[in-house]
C-alpha cells in the first residue's frame, strides 16, 4: 500500500509540473500569426437573390352572379376547356319560374296596350261624331239667320240654333280631350310593356347564368365546388374555378427587398430553381418591376415579374422559386476575398488622405467627372464606353470631352461647401452634365445613353479597409474603393495614379485572419460588402 501511494504521489507531481510548464509556455507566447490570401484578377458578377412563386401569365377566376345549388359539375382539375364550354350548372328551376312570371307580366301589359288602343279608336269616333253634330248645328244656324232676315221665323229660333252650335263646339273639345287621354294611356301601357320586357330579359339572363361557361381557352387549375353545394352571390361573386389560359408562358412573382430594387430593371436576365427539380436551373427575364410596395411586418418589398417559357410543362403554378438576377457583370477586374474586408487589427489604421476629395467615391461615373485621381480611371472607362457603344462621331467626342473638362472646376469648388449642401450641389452639376451630353446625341444614341445610365446606377462604389504585410512582418492598413461583389469576392478599384497602386496588384497578399493575439479580429459584421446570398 505504501508503494502504491508513493507511485500515485510521484505521478501527481509530474502531472502538475507538466501542466505548469505548458501554461507558462502558453502565457509567454506573444507571436502573432496572420492568414493571407492573394489578390486575383478575373470576371465578377453581382446578383440579387429573391424568392417567389410560379404562376400563369394569365389566369381567370370563374364565378357566378346568381345564387343556388350546384346541380352539375362538368369540369375537374387539369381539365382542358374551350371558351364557351359548359363547366357547371346551377339548379335553374327557380329562375325558370321567374322567367314564366315575367313572361305573364309582359302578356298582361300587352293586353292593356290593346285595350288602350281600342279606347283611342272609340275616342276618335266620339270626336268624329261631335264634329258632325257641330257642322250640322252650324248649317241650321246659318239657315235660321237667313229666315229671320226674311222674317219667316222668329229671332228666338235663331238664338236656339246658335246655342246648339256653341254646345256642339264644346262637345268636340271634350271628345278631343278624351282622345288625348286615351292616347296617353296607350303610351303608358306601351312603357309598361317595355318595363315588363326588360324584367323578362333580366330573368332570362339570370336563367342563362345558371349555366357556367369557360370565358377562355385553358386548363382548370382549381375547382372550389362540389355537386349539391349551395353558392351565394351577394356583394362578391363566389369562386367556382380558376382557369389558366396558358401554362406554356408562365411567370415568377419575386419579392425584391427595397435595398436591392434599385438594381433591378426590365430586360435583365434572371435564373431560378425550384425544389421539385433540384440541380436544374431555369432561365427567364425581368418583364416588370411593380411600383406598388408590400409592407409585411415592417419589411418593404417590391414585386419583380420574371417571365419564362414552360414549353415542357414541368413547372406547375404555385411552386416556390428561388430567383437570382444578375445585375452587373465585370470582366478582368482585381478581386479581393471578402474575408479580408472583415479583418480589424487594433492600433493599425490607414494613413490619412492628403486632401479631401470633391467628388466622393460613392459617385457613379455614369455622368459625372472625377474631381480627383480617385475616380479618374472610372471616368475614362465610362467615356470610352460612350464613344464605342454610342458610336460617337469625332465632333461629338470632342464636345463630350469639353463637357467633362468644364465640369471639373465645379467639382473642385464643392470642397468649399458645407457637407449638408455638398450633395445637392453635386446632384445639380450631375444633372447639368447629363442634359448637356443628351443635347449632343441623336434619338437612337439618347436611348442607349439612358440604358447606360440605368446600368451603372446600381454600381455603388463604397469604401473599405484591407491589410497587407508591411515591413518587419507588421500589417499595414489601406483604405480602398470597392465595387460590385458576388458574396465571396469584391471588386477592388485601384486607380493607376493612387499611392496604393504599387502595393495592390494581381498576386499581392492581403490579410484574411489573425491568430495568436487579442488585438486582431475577423468580424463578419465589419465594414465591407454584405453577403449577397
Amino acid at each position: 500500500m505504501k508503494k502504491t501511494y508513493l507511485a500515485l504521489g510521484v505521478a501527481a507531481v509530474v502531472l502538475v509540473g507538466g501542466l505548469g510548464w505548458w501554461w507558462s509556455q502558453r502565457g509567454g507566447s506573444t507571436e502573432v500569426q496572420y492568414r493571407t490570401a492573394k489578390l486575383e484578377r478575373g470576371p465578377l458578377q453581382s446578383a440579387v437573390s429573391a424568392s417567389g412563386s410560379v404562376s400563369p401569365v394569365t389566369q381567370v377566376t370563374v364565378g357566378t352572379q346568381v345564387s343556388g345549388q350546384i346541380k352539375e359539375v362538368l369540369a375537374d382539375f387539369n381539365s382542358e376547356v374551350k371558351a364557351g364550354q359548359l363547366i357547371a350548372v346551377i339548379d335553374p328551376e327557380t329562375f325558370e319560374y321567374r322567367v314564366r312570371s315575367a313572361q305573364a307580366d309582359v302578356d298582361a301589359a300587352r293586353a292593356v296596350v290593346l285595350t288602350a288602343q281600342a279606347n283611342v279608336v272609340a275616342a276618335k269616333a266620339q270626336v268624329s261624331r261631335a264634329q258632325t253634330d257641330l257642322a250640322e248645328a252650324r248649317r241650321t244656324h246659318e239657315r235660321n239667320l237667313m229666315l229671320v232676315g226674311k222674317q219667316f221665323i222668329a229671332q228666338s229660333t235663331a238664338d236656339q240654333s246658335n246655342a246648339l252650335v256653341n254646345t256642339s263646339s264644346e262637345s268636340v273639345k271634350a271628345a278631343e280631350a278624351q282622345l288625348g287621354v286615351s292616347e296617353a294611356q296607350v303610351k303608358s301601357a306601351q312603357a309598361s310593356v317595355a318595363q315588363r320586357e326588360a324584367a323578362l330579359a333580366q330573368a332570362r339572363v339570370d336563367l342563362a347564368r345558371t349555366r357556367v361557361t369557360s370565358p377562355v381557352n385553358g386548363i382548370v387549375i382549381k375547382r372550389a365546388i362540389e355537386k349539391g353545394q349551395t353558392v351565394a352571390a351577394s356583394l362578391q361573386a363566389p369562386e367556382l374555378f380558376i382557369i389558366a389560359q396558358n401554362l406554356r408562358d408562365m411567370q415568377v412573382e419575386a419579392s425584391i427587398d427595397e435595398a436591392d430594387v434599385g438594381r433591378i430593371r426590365a430586360g435583365q436576365k434572371a435564373s431560378f430553381t425550384v425544389d421539385a427539380f433540384p440541380g436544374h436551373t431555369f432561365e427567364g427575364q425581368i418583364s416588370q418591376v411593380r411600383k406598388a410596395a408590400l409592407n409585411v411586418s415592417n419589411v418593404v418589398t417590391y414585386v419583380a415579374v420574371v417571365t419564362f417559357s414552360n414549353t415542357d410543362g414541368r413547372l406547375l403554378p404555385g411552386m416556390t422559386a428561388n430567383v437570382r438576377v444578375v445585375t452587373d457583370v465585370r470582366d478582368n477586374v482585381l478581386k479581393v476575398p471578402n474575408a479580408a474586408l472583415r479583418v480589424r487589427i487594433t492600433g493599425v489604421e490607414p494613413a490619412a488622405p492628403a486632401a479631401a476629395t470633391a467628388a466622393p467615391a460613392a459617385s457613379a461615373p455614369a455622368a459625372t467627372p472625377a474631381a480627383s485621381t480617385g475616380t479618374g480611371n472610372a471616368l475614362t472607362e465610362f467615356r470610352n464606353r460612350l464613344v464605342q457603344e454610342l458610336q460617337l462621331t469625332p465632333a461629338q467626342t470632342e464636345k463630350v470631352d469639353a463637357v467633362y473638362a468644364s465640369a471639373r472646376p465645379k467639382f473642385m469648388q464643392l470642397r468649399e461647401l458645407p457637407e449638408a449642401e455638398r450633395t445637392k450641389a453635386r446632384e445639380r452639376i450631375t444633372a447639368d452634365i447629363r442634359a448637356r451630353i443628351a443635347e449632343l446625341l441623336n434619338a437612337e444614341q439618347k436611348k442607349r445613353y439612358a440604358a447606360l445610365q440605368a446600368e451603372v446606377a446600381g454600381r455603388a462604389i463604397t469604401r473599405g479597409r484591407i491589410y497587407v504585410p508591411g515591413e518587419g512582418g507588421k500589417p499595414k492598413a489601406l483604405s480602398v474603393r470597392l465595387g460590385i461583389t458576388d458574396g465571396s469576392y469584391t471588386e477592388l478599384i485601384v486607380p493607376p495614379s493612387s499611392p496604393e497602386a504599387a502595393e495592390l496588384k494581381e498576386g499581392a497578399s492581403v490579410v484574411t485572419g489573425v491568430s495568436g493575439a487579442a488585438g486582431g479580429t475577423a468580424r463578419p459584421g465589419a465594414t465591407g460588402p454584405r453577403m449577397m446570398f
